[in-house]
């Protein structure tokens, strides 16, 4: 039963100087190595366009596999996410490498469809063989104060992923408020969402630091009210290694070591994979390769 008491306000003030102090932190040598190779193991490398064909989703599942051959010790990312149409390209070229298949589904990325068509959405993705499904949350609905909506929808949606992992997405460009990103993450915890994830990365503003420490505490405040975990996913705009290590410190500092995996934290920022290992080829052989030598897929 959903219970929206004792839902905390938001200290917007408070967000923002704690965003300023850790965005002052400076991360070196082997502690910044050991970040890289995290973040990259944390990423959801995705192709979530009208032109994607079998073909690109391969290319990309290469890569996944492979991020850099040249150098030694790599983990591959944690997962690829596609259109559910494309889920058994991506897991029959995946194979037995251990990386998940993610597929969006909801009347992705407006959400706005009846719920047998999103049903029918999360169906055949499942049937297609993902491992986690991302849906939407219906914002026009939540934004019209219909929480018990939004809630029954999601529920409805996790009892049919079976096994499946599911990532709520909040497109929380669109939300307005700290507070109503506060208010939807206990929600869509409330629900049984095992992540969730800021944004779809086709809306401005997409993930940013003071949303996702709102969703951190949120996810915190959760776990000290019933003991489960609920992961994190920050998706669109993190496109630097220097994002990705100031989002670890965000995490570490929030929600402890625990949280430090691919199990319970990702990244969606495909743009991210390649400037990372342009900073581990730099860590690697003291200069900085072209951008020119990293696959854009």
């Amino acid at each position: 039963m959903l219970d929206l008491s004792n839902i905390p306000v938001i200290d917007q003030v408070g967000v923002e100087e704690r965003i300023a102090r850790l965005n002052s932190r400076s991360i070196k040598k082997e502690s910044k190595l050991q970040g890289l190779h995290l973040a990259l193991s944390m990423i959801d490398l995705t192709t979530l366009e009208g032109k994607d064909t079998a073909g690109k989703v391969r290319q990309m599942c290469y890569k996944a596999m492979h991020p850099a051959d040249d150098i030694p010790g790599l983990p591959t990312v944690a997962a690829v996410c596609v259109y559910p149409n494309h889920v058994k390209t991506a897991k029959t070229a995946l194979g037995n490498s251990g990386i998940n298949v993610a597929s969006v589904a909801t009347a992705f990325p407006s959400g706005n469809s009846s719920l047998k068509v999103k049903l029918a959405d999360t169906k055949l993705a499942i049937d297609n063989g993902a491992d986690e499904i991302d849906m939407v949350i219906s914002r026009g609905e939540f934004l019209s104060g219909n929480s018990k909506f939004v809630y029954d929808e999601i529920a409805t949606i996790k009892e049919a992923c079976g096994n499946a992992r599911l990532k709520v997405i909040f497109e929380t460009g669109e939300l307005s408020t700290l507070d109503n990103i506060r208010l939807v993450s206990e929600i869509a915890m409330q629900a049984g969402a095992d992540f969730i994830k800021t944004s779809t990365g086709k809306i401005q503003p997409a993930a940013t630091m003071p949303v996702t420490l709102v969703m951190l505490h949120a996810i915190k405040d959760y776990h000290e009210k019933t003991g489960k975990m609920v992961g994190m996913k920050p998706a669109g705009g993190i496109s630097t290694s220097k994002q990705a290590l100031q989002y670890l410190v965000m995490l570490y500092e929030t929600l402890g070591g625990a949280w430090m995996t691919n199990e319970w934290f990702r990244f969606g920022a495909s743009s991210l994979a390649n400037d990372i290992l342009l900073q581990l080829h730099k860590e690697q052989s003291g200069v900085y390769y072209s951008g020119d030598y990293i696959s854009k897929d």
